[in-house]
């Protein structure tokens, strides 16, 4: 099942630069629907009185990324997945940007 996640309430954190999301039988670099290459981008997530550290897989290299980047996320949607007896959840996102720091109006 597919659910898309709000998160305006959230805030996000990178904990290292982006890797490539690599298959784990042939060792080469996974990519979308469209051809562009998939990259793994770890997070710590704030909110609501709580935090997680989650994988968020999204297609073509966000720039600016390294460890402790203030991001926002954009179009996030978890996947629930079962394999044998194993279960999860996974994440995807239509993007990960560094944010930028809103100017205060003078």
């Amino acid at each position: 099942m597919r659910l898309p996640i709000d998160t305006t309430a959230v805030n996000f954190v990178t904990a290292g630069a982006a890797e490539a999301a690599v298959d784990f039988d042939t060792k080469a670099q996974k990519t979308d629907e469209n051809g562009q290459p998939l990259f793994n981008v770890h997070l710590f997530a704030v909110g609501a009185g709580g935090r997680d550290v989650i994988t968020v897989k999204v297609a073509g290299e966000p720039k600016g990324l390294g460890e402790f980047t203030p991001v926002r996320v954009r179009e996030l949607v978890a996947t629930t997945w079962a394999m044998g007896d194993r279960a999860g959840v996974s994440f995807r996102a239509g993007s990960v940007e560094a944010a930028t720091p809103t100017r205060s109006a003078s």
